[in-house]
């Protein structure tokens, strides 16, 4: 549990928290909280910040949807900043980018390699909502669920067939393929690959 004694506030009674992504570890935001929006995150699960140009408590996702499940807070050595752990819905950037940090000042973007999943998936959303002449990803959804499974059937089959052959070259290709029509799965049940890591996570336990 948090201590909140712990916690040094500044002359306004905030205190800055980082906000990191439970599934990727990736920053998406900085924001400000005082105690009482501290007390609402704790109380309600989600996290609550304290808008310093509007002067008041909100709850992010209120009008955007884009909710964000506390997982965990941390507080740093000196007592003077928070470290949120959540699961978000959606992106966390009022720009629609799922981080805010995603503009590069100096030095090489830092990518995870599960990114390439989210984008995919992301790429995948927006074939199904705009249609591009010539698209496969178009085409799938075209077809619909049954052409879908279909395809997840045979390149799962794909893969049993390069593992039985010994090549890790036929391997790593055929999973690729089964991974990007899992994904179009995922994409026409509007789920993504972070319900997929929800569900692994469990199974750790």
């Amino acid at each position: 549990m948090l201590d909140l004694s712990a916690l040094k506030f500044d002359q306004n009674g905030l205190i800055p928290v980082i906000v990191q992504d439970f599934s990727t570890n990736e920053i998406l935001m900085l924001a400000y909280m005082n105690k009482e929006s501290i007390d609402l995150t704790i109380e309600t699960g989600y996290m609550h910040y304290f808008s310093r140009s509007r002067d008041k408590i909100w709850k992010k996702g209120e009008t955007s949807g884009n909710f964000q499940k506390v997982k965990a807070l941390y507080l740093d050595c000196d007592g003077d900043a928070l470290l949120a752990v959540v699961e978000q819905t959606g992106v966390a950037c009022h720009t629609g980018n799922k981080t805010c940090f995603f503009t590069n000042i100096f030095g090489e973007d830092k990518k995870s390699e599960v990114d390439i999943l989210f984008k995919l998936i992301e790429t995948i959303n927006d074939r199904k909502k705009n249609k591009i002449e010539g698209s496969y990803t178009c085409y799938l959804f075209e077809k619909g669920l049954d052409k879908i499974l279909k395809k997840v059937g045979e390149e799962a089959t794909e893969v049993v067939i390069a593992a039985k052959n010994g090549s890790k070259e036929e391997v790593i290709y055929e999973v690729s393929d089964l991974i990007y029509h899992l994904s179009v799965l995922l994409s026409y049940f509007d789920m993504s690959w972070t319900d997929i890591f929800k569900s692994l996570e469990q199974r750790r336990k």
